[in-house]
């Protein structure tokens, strides 16, 4: 049935399923530690975590609906098809199998189902705790037409009642928000914009909104939005409305890894800290609090995850098709949960720093679709000149027994003393932003046309 625009009804809805695809467990610690690290100098902190966790993920989605991509590989297309297709793979495999949706098990098992068990039982207690949690994954994900049914009417809203809990107990019932201002901890992490711009990265929600447009645009779809611009100001309408709450909660969270610094040290990680909290406004029942909060948010966000990879391989890969993809995913994720939170960490960051400047670049070269089109040429320079920083960067974040190789270590010699911001991670700014203006510079130059919305006959043919 189609229909000219959404209703306030369906909008709340999708807006809510968004919320709960996004909102994982490590949206919960990572800005409870950035908190610890931030103390007084919180509010900069909090400005610089909402740009990387709030606003770019929303732009993602936004890119995915301005230029009617269908799948992340129509998103990258222009750049070429190898390109294309090796970020569609690379991407969902790091979201669907290789880190994000292990990492939703590993994380939720260390938070919530760790302190219940015996010691010297962790590894057997891991493996039935994947199973299971990939087991509903997987029958939760089998149709995607319900996704909002499951997410956006039932387990977000149990979400946001756990927090709720915590939020009022800690400032309406204890009053410690009174503390944010005079506190006066952790000023030797020097904690500002950059430092929370940095810690949102750890959300991985720019790749995961790349994937969740494609589930949205579908949604809108299965709603019976046919028209491109309607669909688009509807994403922008659901996307207020989730990105909004998050951006809440996410200023919420901070405060009280800032207000936690009062009866607790800094903690090793926002999950540790996540826990005294707790403990100390809930008593006895915090734990157990805690655990539910964390297997509901992880287990929301891996049904997203599964799910848009599986219908982006299913859609490009049609003879295998998303039920097979669902099961391969759920079963690889579930294998790679078992080797443990620090294990997969550690092999995520490389792949993100070569991922995410690619998708940012993919990202402003969406959004600017009105005035630049699908143009090869902007598109290549830009991606081009990007890929550059983006190796660099996965080189320096190799675990150190890798990174100290002499040409690996040769690498990261040449790029700290001669590249800007190579010790940030942040050189890849500067190259995006030659290859944009000298791919739009170029074309103009050549009298290519910038609003064409039609690949090259033999991209459009893969």
């Amino acid at each position: 049935m189609t229909q000219s625009k959404l209703s306030k009804k369906q909008i709340i809805m999708l807006g809510s399923m968004l919320f709960g695809l996004f909102f994982g467990a490590g949206n919960l610690i990572f800005p409870i530690h950035l908190g610890q690290l931030a103390g007084g100098n919180w509010l900069p902190a909090t400005l610089g975590f909402i740009i990387t966790a709030i606003i770019l993920p929303l732009l993602a989605i936004l890119a995915i609906s301005m230029t009617e991509s269908d799948s992340m590989y129509n998103l990258a297309r222009p750049v070429g098809h190898a390109f294309a297709l090796f970020f569609l793979i690379a991407t969902h495999a790091t979201l669907g199998l290789l880190i994000a949706s292990p990492r939703t098990a590993a994380t939720s098992f260390e938070i919530g189902i760790l302190p219940f068990i015996p010691k010297g039982s962790e590894q057997i207690s891991l493996l039935i705790y994947s199973a299971l949690f990939f087991l509903i994954t997987y029958f939760m994900s089998r149709n995607p037409n319900k996704m909002p049914s499951y997410v956006g009417k039932l387990l977000n809203p149990l979400l946001l009642i756990l927090l709720a809990v915590v939020f009022i107990a800690a400032f309406l019932i204890r009053g410690d928000g009174g503390t944010l201002l005079s506190t006066t901890h952790a000023t030797a992490a020097t904690s500002n914009l950059t430092n929370g711009f940095l810690q949102g990265y750890n959300t991985m929600d720019a790749l995961a909104g790349l994937g969740f447009g494609v589930t949205i645009v579908a949604a809108l779809k299965a709603f019976g939005i046919a028209n491109a611009k309607e669909r688009s100001k509807d994403v922008a309408k659901v996307g207020a409305i989730s990105m909004g709450l998050e951006a809440i909660i996410y200023a919420l969270l901070i405060m009280l890894g800032v207000i936690s610094l009062n009866f607790t040290k800094l903690s090793a990680n926002g999950g540790t800290a996540f826990s005294t909290i707790m403990t100390h406004y809930t008593g006895t029942i915090g734990t157990g609090i805690l655990a539910a909060m964390a297997i509901i948010a992880c287990l929301t966000t891996s049904i997203g995850l599964v799910t848009s990879f599986s219908q982006d391989l299913g859609h490009r890969f049609p003879k295998i098709g998303f039920h097979r993809f669902l099961i391969g995913t759920s079963i690889g994720s579930f294998l790679i949960a078992n080797f443990g939170l620090d294990n997969i960490v550690a092999l995520s960051t490389p792949i993100l720093m070569l991922l995410y400047p690619l998708a940012i670049a993919l990202i402003i070269l969406g959004m600017l679709h009105p005035f630049i089109g699908k143009n090869r040429l902007i598109y290549q320079c830009t991606i081009g000149l990007t890929l550059i920083p983006a190796i660099l960067d996965a080189i320096h974040a190799l675990p150190s027994f890798i990174g100290n190789l002499g040409l690996f270590k040769a690498i990261n010699g040449f790029g700290s003393h001669y590249i800007p911001l190579f010790d940030l991670s942040m050189e890849f700014l500067p190259f995006m932003l030659v290859g944009l203006i000298g791919g739009i510079l170029l074309a103009k130059l050549l009298g290519q046309p910038m609003h064409d919305t039609q690949l090259e006959p033999l991209e459009a043919g893969h």
